[in-house]
C-alpha cells in the first residue's frame, strides 16, 4: 500500500475550531480508502495560503523530498495554495517521483493535460484571492470613510457588530481616562503607570494585567480622542465613536512622551516630589528618606540651599493657604464685585479668539492637500502633519464647546468662594495626589532659599489687603460640577 501524507488547511484559528478541518480530513480519508492509499501522517495548518512561507506546508515539502512518504493527498487545490510561489513548489513534486492526489478532483498529475488543468485551477485560485483582497480593502476603506472602525475595539471600547460605532466600555473607559490624566501630571513613568493601573484593576482584552507595551500602545492611540489612524499606512479618519480622552489631554501626553514638556519625574511615595525648586540655583529639590523623615535637598554642591524637611513644607503650605482662605466678609465683598463685572464680554472675546485659531488651523488643513498634490511634501509627511492638525482642530473645537454661559460662570464663582472659606481643612483632608494638585495650582512659584520656603499664589489669587483679596477673573474653562468638595476645588483651581 502506497504511503502518503495528508495536508489540510484553514485560513484562521477560528475556522480551525469548527468543522472545516474535520470535513477535509474525512474527505481525504475516504479518498485514500477508495484508492488503496495509506495516510501515515497529517499536516494541519491554520494560516492563510495567500502568502508564502507557511511553516507546516514547508515542513511537509521538506519531508516529501527526503522520501518520508511516496505521495501527498490534498482536499482541493485552493486548500494547498492560493499564491503561485507555493504552487510552483508543489507542482514540482511529480518531477521528483512524488505522487500528488486531490480528494475532490480526478486529476492525473502524471499526464501533461492533468497538470495543465491543475495549473489553471491554481491560477484561478490566486486570482480569486487577489480579487477578494481588493474587495476586502475596498469595504474597509468604505467603513473608515464613514467614521467606523472595522477592526477589534481597543481596550476601553466595546464592539457592537458590523456597521456600528464602538462605544465606551462602562467598566474600562474611566480607567483609560485616568491613565492619560495620571501620565499628564508628569509624575509617572510608563513602568510606574503600568503598576498603578494594574493595581486599580485595568486589564487587557485577554483579561490579564497590562504589559509595558500595552500601556505604550494605549497612550499612543488617537482613537481615544475620536480620531482613527491606520498605523500601517498613516492615514487618518474622523471617527463617529464617542471620545474618551480630550484631544488637548492626548496632545499633552504625546508632548511628555516626546520630552517636549520638560523632564518627567517618576512618581515615588514622596508627597511634594517635583513641585519645589531651589530659589538660588533653580535646581529641583530632590526628596530623600532618612531615618523615617523625608528631606528635600538641592543637589547642586556649592549652593547654599541644603535641605528642608517635608513636615516643614507642609506647615508652610497650610500657613500660606490660611492666608488665602476667605472670611465671610471678604466673600460677600467679592460677590458684590463680580455682580458688576462684564463676563459676557470676556466670554465673547474668548470665543472669538478660539474661533480665529480654529479657522486658521482648518485653513492650514486645506492647504496641506494642495502641498501634497503639488509635490511639495511626500505622503509620509502629509499623513504626519494631517494627524497633528486633526488633533489640534479637535482640541480647539473642544475648547469652544466647553465655554460656559455667564450663568455657569457665576455658579462656578459662588462654589469657589464657598470652598475658599475652608481651604486649609480641605487640604488637610485631601489625598496625597489631591494635596499636590492644590499646591501646584494655587501657587505659581514654589521655591526654597537657604532654609526659607517661599510660596507665591497665582496672580488672580493674591490678596491685596486683609479685607479684600484680589480674585481677578476666576478661571472658568472646565464646567463640570459633578464632584463636590476637594475635587470641585481642584477643578476650579485648574481653570486658567
Amino acid at each position: 500500500m502506497k504511503t502518503c501524507f495528508g495536508y489540510i488547511r484553514v485560513s484562521t484559528q477560528k475556522q480551525g475550531e469548527g468543522v472545516s478541518l474535520v470535513a477535509q480530513k474525512d474527505a481525504i480519508t475516504a479518498y485514500a480508502d477508495r484508492q488503496g492509499l495509506s495516510v501515515i501522517k497529517w499536516f494541519e495548518e491554520k494560516q492563510t495560503a495567500a502568502k508564502g512561507g507557511r511553516p507546516i506546508f514547508n515542513q511537509m515539502l521538506g519531508q516529501l523530498r527526503r522520501g518520508r512518504a511516496q505521495g501527498v493527498i490534498i482536499h482541493k487545490i485552493d486548500r494547498s495554495a492560493r499564491n503561485l510561489r507555493d504552487w510552483a513548489m508543489f507542482s514540482e513534486l511529480p518531477d521528483l517521483g512524488i505522487d500528488v492526489y486531490v480528494a475532490t478532483e480526478s486529476l492525473d498529475f502524471t499526464s501533461r493535460g492533468g497538470r495543465l488543468t491543475a495549473d489553471i485551477q491554481a491560477v484561478i485560485a490566486a486570482d480569486y484571492i487577489r480579487n477578494l483582497r481588493e474587495e476586502t480593502i475596498k469595504g474597509l476603506n468604505g467603513r473608515l470613510k464613514q467614521g467606523l472602525y472595522p477592526f477589534r475595539a481597543p481596550i476601553g471600547y466595546l464592539d457592537n457588530g458590523k456597521g456600528q460605532p464602538k462605544t465606551p466600555d462602562p467598566e474600562k473607559a474611566p480607567y483609560i481616562r485616568q491613565m492619560f490624566e495620571l501620565y499628564a501630571t508628569g509624575q509617572y513613568s510608563l513602568r510606574s503607570l503600568r503598576a498603578e493601573m494594574n493595581r486599580r484593576g485595568l486589564r487587557n482584552l485577554a483579561g490579564r494585567p497590562l504589559s509595558l507595551c500595552g500601556v505604550e500602545t494605549i497612550l499612543s492611540n488617537p482613537f481615544y480622542t475620536g480620531l482613527i489612524v491606520i498605523s500601517r499606512t498613516g492615514q487618518s479618519y474622523d471617527g463617529i465613536h464617542e471620545p474618551i480622552v480630550p484631544a488637548s489631554l492626548f496632545q499633552r501626553v504625546q508632548d511628555l512622551k516626546a520630552g517636549r514638556c520638560g523632564k518627567k519625574v517618576t512618581r515615588h511615595n514622596h508627597l511634594y516630589s517635583g513641585l519645589f525648586r531651589c530659589g538660588l540655583c533653580g535646581a529641583p529639590m530632590s526628596p530623600e528618606l532618612q531615618k523615617g523623615n523625608v528631606y528635600y535637598r538641592c543637589q547642586t554642591p556649592p549652593c547654599e540651599t541644603k535641605t528642608v524637611r517635608e513636615d516643614r513644607l507642609e506647615a508652610k503650605i497650610l500657613s500660606a493657604l490660611a492666608r488665602l482662605q476667605l472670611t465671610p466678609k471678604q466673600a460677600d465683598a467679592l460677590k458684590s464685585a463680580w455682580a458688576e463685572d462684564h463676563c459676557e464680554q470676556e466670554q465673547a472675546a474668548r470665543r472669538e479668539t478660539i474661533s480665529l485659531q480654529l479657522a486658521s488651523e482648518e485653513s492650514r488643513f486645506q492647504r496641506l492637500t494642495d502641498l501634497l498634490i503639488d509635490g511639495a511634501i511626500d505622503q509620509e509627511t502629509f499623513q504626519q502633519k494631517k494627524q497633528a492638525l486633526a488633533l489640534s482642530i479637535k482640541s480647539h473645537r473642544e475648547n469652544l464647546a466647553a465655554l460656559p454661559d455667564p450663568r455657569q460662570i457665576q455658579q462656578d464663582r459662588m462654589d469657589f468662594l464657598e470652598l475658599m472659606k475652608n481651604l486649609t481643612t480641605l487640604h488637610i483632608c485631601a489625598t496625597p495626589m489631591e494635596k499636590r494638585e492644590i499646591v501646584e495650582n494655587a501657587f505659581s512659584n514654589r521655591t526654597v532659599v537657604r532654609r526659607n520656603i517661599e510660596l507665591k499664589p497665582q496672580h488672580w489669587l493674591q490678596p491685596s489687603d486683609s479685607t479684600q483679596p484680589v480674585l481677578s477673573g476666576t478661571p472658568y474653562r472646565d464646567t463640570s460640577r459633578t464632584q463636590p468638595g476637594i475635587s470641585r476645588l481642584i477643578k476650579l483651581l485648574t481653570k486658567t
